[in-house]
């Protein structure tokens, strides 16, 4: 009995389901169906719905439907369709509907129902659908969430004012043209394309966009912004961009395109007035973006600056490779307990093009190699030989590594080398009557730690000493001593001091173009592995106003023949002279090679922290990257100075120039003076020395006597080395008869005498 009323029932809920006729709202829309030729079965067979005749369709019936097609039927209303929830197609552009909810359709795979003046839409939830048209209507707010399989979009032509689209991994192209459409309220729209690496082609032209944010779209290559209110377009991560449009942007102020694609950008306009400062882009692109400027833009001459240091890392898709780099300093192996060791370079190359990085003072590196297979070298910038780095070679292979790729460096020493350096740097310009600073920087350069002096001579008669930051040891008239202990491997320090040099009235009057000649020495117990860099020389010409970006060689302009093969010094300093703080700075140099050997180059002291980059052969960069230096002019300096040896194969009368562009952030580069040196001997004799003077002994131990034999003043005597540094001046020197010399090394000397009737030198030999 309980089957039976069982059965009973079962009969009666399925009649009562057949029996269940649609209501549809628009009688329009449902003669149409009637009527037939607009739907289609699964098989995509025109279908008649009404399959029993009763001039109704009822809910089994519009399960037989896949497809309907009711364009241009002005129709208000398609109630009753959420019914048919087998659909995969659906067309019902070109009616006047408003409001469409086909949310239950959860098989629709494509939806065309634009031009309808459509006001909302709720199509949230259907994942299977991969076109949507919903173009040209009166559509404010989209929900597009779950269409997880969308791969074309168009909701161009709309009053929608702020659009995300993020996560949709299949979708390839998105028409979000004329934002804003048919509502004037709105005068700025916001555009978000987020992880869409599917995405191949955009077009949001004419949409008043104000901000158009992507990321995750390194498929995307077409992107058409034609008429709107950009003010900045950031494209860097368009890994694959062939064509961006820009054009008539009015308020567009900057570009960043740096992504490695060598990409089409059109940024002209109808008006002719452009607002366009700076395009950051890949290098390859400069010549043709500036070639556009100069002859198609012509407005933009002069006032747009195309460049790449945006950012530091290369454009397009890079990788890391980081860690640090320890001294090894009890020889047991690098643990956290070792100190950090600064400024190693690394050599990464591909196998065809290669790059040099020098690290900063801090002791850890960040390398962003590309995709393909790097062999990174760890390379000590002077005496190599007195360590060893391990590992000596790192293989990083991209993307088959994982990024960040983390590697650690050991230095240990080789043997026991003790060697120091010592250089000092002009701070200020020297101008006549003013204060002047001036920094001696001394380096551990061996590989064993260090003790000693350094010692600062100067004319007391030209300069008067005002204060140091550091305690000197002892005082004289000529000369400050300040000691040190535990100078560590590679370790620098610094002594800043300040001096007033004379006026014109003063006596010895200084005058504009009149060289100052320092003299700064340092020792140890020690014997150093290299004693030529114990003693620096620097020659500075006084100046009568200040350059705040110049460059400046510090042995001088006119250079000892014994320097040719050996380094020389330079210093590049500048200035923020803007009224905002500089975020970044890059001081760029461009090497001759012909005349200096640019695998010898070594950074020697700073104002701030920075980064070194060799690059295209002969290119430098030292980079300041958040440098954030001030503007007032308290904390608005700063320089870089390097060394740099000379090719051995120059001669006497040979000249070298070398000059720089310095960045701050996005402006013009500011160019440095062209700053030129020469190898000449110590100088043009103005008479036969021997005619005057005799000097002896020769060779000689300790004291050098010098004696008149003619009628002349002797003003002062200075002592010279073979590579043309001076090692001992003696200022006012008309009663002095005799040098003491003790302290020289054994070798060879020129001994300079300045009189009342010009100069002259001769030559002498120390013990």
């Amino acid at each position: 009995m309980k089957k039976i009323y069982f059965l009973v029932i079962s009969l009666c809920f399925f009649n009562g389901l057949t029996a269940q006729i649609i209501t549809f709202s628009n009688s329009q829309f449902k003669s149409d169906l009637l009527a037939g030729g607009i739907t289609r079965d699964s098989k995509g067979l025109y279908l008649m719905p009404d399959t029993n005749g009763d001039k109704e369709i009822d809910i089994f019936e519009a399960l037989n439907i896949y497809e309907l097609q009711e364009e241009n039927r002005y129709i208000t209303d398609v109630t009753g369709i959420e019914y048919f929830i087998n659909l995969k197609s659906l067309k019902i552009q070109g009616n006047k509907l408003v409001n469409l909810n086909i949310s239950t359709l959860k098989k629709l795979e494509y939806l065309d129902c634009n031009s309808n003046g459509l006001k909302t839409i709720n199509i949230a939830g259907l994942s299977n659908l991969t076109y949507l048209n919903c173009s040209n209507n009166g559509i404010k707010k989209l929900d597009l969430g779950g269409l997880s399989k969308l791969t074309t979009f168009n909701c161009s032509q709309n009053a929608i004012k702020d659009l995300v689209l993020a996560d949709f991994l299949l979708l390839e192209t998105a028409n979000c043209a004329a934002f804003g459409f048919g509502d004037t309220t709105i005068t700025s729209t916001t555009l978000v394309l987020q992880n869409l690496p599917g995405l191949v082609n955009v077009d949001c032209s004419s949409t008043k966009l104000t901000d158009l944010k992507m990321s995750g779209i390194d498929n995307l290559k077409y992107l058409n912004c034609k008429f709107n209110n950009l003010t900045t377009l950031d494209a860097s991560a368009m890994y694959s961009a062939v064509d961006i449009n820009l054009s008539n942007n009015y308020l567009l102020n900057s570009i960043f395109i740096k992504n490695g694609s060598d990409e089409t950008v059109s940024f002209g306009n109808n008006t002719n007035k452009y607002e366009l400062k700076y395009i950051c882009a890949d290098e390859v692109q400069f010549s043709t973006l500036e070639y556009r400027i100069n002859r198609t833009y012509p407005q933009l001459a002069g006032k747009c600056m195309v460049g790449s240091y945006c950012t530091f890392i290369p454009g397009g898709i890079s990788y890391t490779v980081k860690g640090s780099q320890r001294w090894d300093s009890n020889n047991n192996g690098c643990g956290t307990d070792d100190p950090l060791f600064p400024f190693l370079k690394f050599n990464i190359t591909d196998g065809v093009l290669s790059q040099d990085f020098i690290t900063d003072k801090s002791g850890n590196y960040v390398l962003h190699p590309q995709a393909g297979k790097h062999t990174i070298t760890p390379v000590i910038l002077e005496n190599s030989s007195f360590f060893s780095v391990l590992p000596s070679t790192v293989i990083a292979d991209f993307p088959l590594q994982s990024s960040p790729f983390i590697q650690d460096f050991c230095i240990t020493a080789n043997g026991t080398h003790p060697d120091l350096e010592v250089t000092l740097l002009p701070l200020n310009a020297a101008r006549p009557g003013f204060n002047s600073n001036y920094k001696i920087v001394y380096k551990n350069k061996g590989n064993v730690i260090q003790s000693g002096s350094v010692n600062f001579k100067f004319d007391d008669a030209v300069f008067d000493y005002i204060s140091s930051d550091t305690a000197f040891i002892n005082k004289t008239v000529n000369n400050i001593q300040w000691g040190f202990t535990n100078l560590k491997p590679f370790e620098s320090r610094e002594i800043v001091f300040k001096l007033n040099l004379n006026d014109p009235t003063e006596t010895p009057a200084v005058n504009i173009d009149d060289v100052l000649k320092f003299m700064t020495t340092i020792e140890s117990v020690g014997t150093d592995e290299t004693p030529v860099d114990n003693v620096f020389t620097l020659n500075q010409t006084v100046v009568g106003s200040l350059d705040p970006n110049d460059k400046t060689c510090l042995e001088g302009t006119v250079i000892a023949p014994g320097l040719i093969g050996e380094y020389v010094h330079y210093m590049i300093r500048f200035e923020n002279t803007g009224t905002y703080p500089a975020e970044n700075i890059v001081v760029k140099d461009k090497i001759d090679l012909s005349k200096f050997d640019i695998s010898t180059l070594v950074p020697t002291s700073s104002s701030h922290s920075f980064e070194t980059k060799i690059s295209e052969g002969n290119k430098v960069e030292f980079i300041f990257e958040n440098i954030n230096l001030a503007f007032d002019d308290d904390h608005n300096d700063g320089y870089i100075a390097f060394k740099i040896k000379t090719k051995p194969t120059l001669v006497v009368g040979d000249s070298f120039t070398n000059e720089a562009n310095i960045y701050f952030d996005y402006n013009f580069p500011v160019l440095t003076n062209k700053e030129t040196s020469t190898f000449k001997t110590l100088g043009i004799q103005d008479f036969e020395f021997s005619n005057y003077f005799t000097v002896y002994p020769v060779p000689v131990n300790d004291i050098l006597n010098i004696h008149t034999i003619q009628a002349i003043e002797i003003k002062a005597l200075e002592i010279y080395d073979i590579l043309g540094q001076l090692v001992i001046a003696v200022p006012n020197a008309q009663s002095v008869s005799g040098i003491d010399v003790s302290k020289l090394r054994t070798g060879n000397y020129f001994i300079k005498v300045k009189s009342d009737l010009g100069s002259s030198n001769m030559k002498f030999i120390k013990k």
